[in-house]
């Protein structure tokens, strides 16, 4: 199988890397000019990575075309011809299938997908929308594929995405407090990454819902709890909820 990617940024990055350093046969892969530096950079550390001269001739060679564009630039893809037995993979958030269809005015098969850098690890589950047995499968490579039939369900999980750099502000945040009260900073910040990658390690566990793993941390009266009820308040988690439904009004 041909894969080509058409937008070579830090996500086309993390799943080239992902495919030809995990098990199984490496694919032939086909970059765009888009992103020429990371794309120079891949096909000289992979074998089987080419960089075409355009666009055109990334589609024109692959079975799998991966749209990596930034939404903003989506009209570069207009005039693009893709064949209809060419599956079609775009990671454009906000843009629907119906307004991909008329970019590319194709009969072609079109999937959308949220991948994460952690492809990179083969470690991060995809969603897409809708199912395709190709692209699932592509995905299912770099950690497994989470398929949803519609794009009111993507959308929302394109919105839960949206929350990641949230997260690392977070913890950019308790560092900084923690050298405020004279720690060094190197120290803050190894400490405070050390104690969320341990967190991570409790996520992998199914087992158990994330308000069970949330009450398995904290002692009643005890000082997780006071954190957790006096900073992350009904009106916090409220304000939280409010922001995301205004985002996935603007993803649909």
């Amino acid at each position: 199988m041909r894969i080509g990617i058409i937008g070579v940024g830090e996500i086309a990055r993390a799943i080239v890397t992902g495919l030809l350093e995990g098990d199984g046969p490496p694919p032939e892969v086909l970059l765009s000019p888009r992103g020429a530096a990371t794309a120079a950079e891949l096909a000289a550390r992979h074998g089987t990575v080419r960089v075409c001269g355009g666009n055109q001739e990334v589609a024109d060679g692959c079975d799998v075309l991966i749209v990596a564009v930034r939404p903003q630039d989506r009209q570069a893809l207009a005039g693009l011809a893709v064949a209809a037995g060419t599956v079609v993979v775009s990671l454009m958030a906000g843009v629907s299938l119906a307004e991909l269809r008329r970019l590319l005015a194709t009969d072609a098969p079109l999937v959308r997908a949220i991948p994460l850098p952690a492809v990179r690890e083969r470690r991060s589950v995809t969603v897409t929308c809708p199912p395709h047995p190709v692209a699932d499968a592509l995905f299912d490579r770099l950690g497994g594929a989470l398929p949803v039939d519609d794009e009111d369900a993507f959308n929302v999980f394109s919105a839960l995405t949206s929350t990641l750099t949230t997260h690392y502000a977070y913890l950019a945040t308790l560092s900084s407090w923690a050298s405020g009260h004279g720690i060094a900073p190197d120290q803050a910040e190894r400490y405070v990454r050390g104690l969320f990658a341990d967190l991570g390690r409790s996520l992998s566990d199914e087992t158990r819902s994330l308000e069970r793993l949330a009450a398995d941390h904290e002692t009643p009266g005890g000082t997780n709890e006071r954190i957790r009820t006096t900073w992350f308040s009904p009106a916090n988690a409220t304000a939280l909820r409010e922001a995301l439904d205004a985002l996935l009004t603007d993803l649909t």
